[in-house]
């Protein structure tokens, strides 16, 4: 009795790359499409002569505006050390020691309305009383005094 022998079978490795090959070529022709597709469409929609219709530039609302006249100021005997206020434009401005009396003005222009931010910040070098005030168009907003040698002390409103 004889063993039978296994015998391979011959696969045809032929017409597995032409399966291959006609599945690459059948993905390149759907990419061709697609890229054809994406590019031809979007210019058909907009009709003859390519341009897209302008529309008329939209003007902002008019916003009034108002100007107001602001004056900070430092009253002792002392001077003043680390002054720090917001001024015009909303910038902080800081001088290290000014001699008092001392005074800044300036014009700060905003829409009508809106409620400005006024602050005015330093320190009393002492002996005695240091005092700050904010003048907004010639009414005095606040005023504060600090007697406190050393202190650091603010008005702002």
């Amino acid at each position: 009795m004889g063993v039978p022998t296994a015998t391979r079978l011959q696969r045809d490795c032929a017409g597995r790359a032409r399966s291959a090959g006609s599945f690459v070529v059948v993905l390149g022709v759907l990419a061709a499409a697609f890229a054809v597709t994406a590019y031809v469409v979007p210019r058909s929609g907009r009709g003859p002569g390519g341009e897209e219709p302008t529309s008329a530039p939209v003007a902002p609302a008019a916003v009034r505006t108002v100007a107001h006249s602001v004056v900070y100021e430092l009253l002792g005997a002392h001077g003043a050390r680390n002054v720090t206020f917001a001024a015009a434009g909303s910038a902080l401005t800081q001088h290290a020691e000014v001699a008092t009396p001392w005074s800044t003005r300036f014009t700060r222009v905003g829409p009508a309305g809106r409620t400005e931010f006024y602050s005015l910040a330093a320190r009393n070098p002492g002996p005695g009383a240091l005092r700050c005030r904010i003048v907004v168009d010639g009414v005095v907003v606040v005023e504060k005094a600090e007697i406190e040698p050393g202190r650091l002390f603010s008005c702002a409103v």
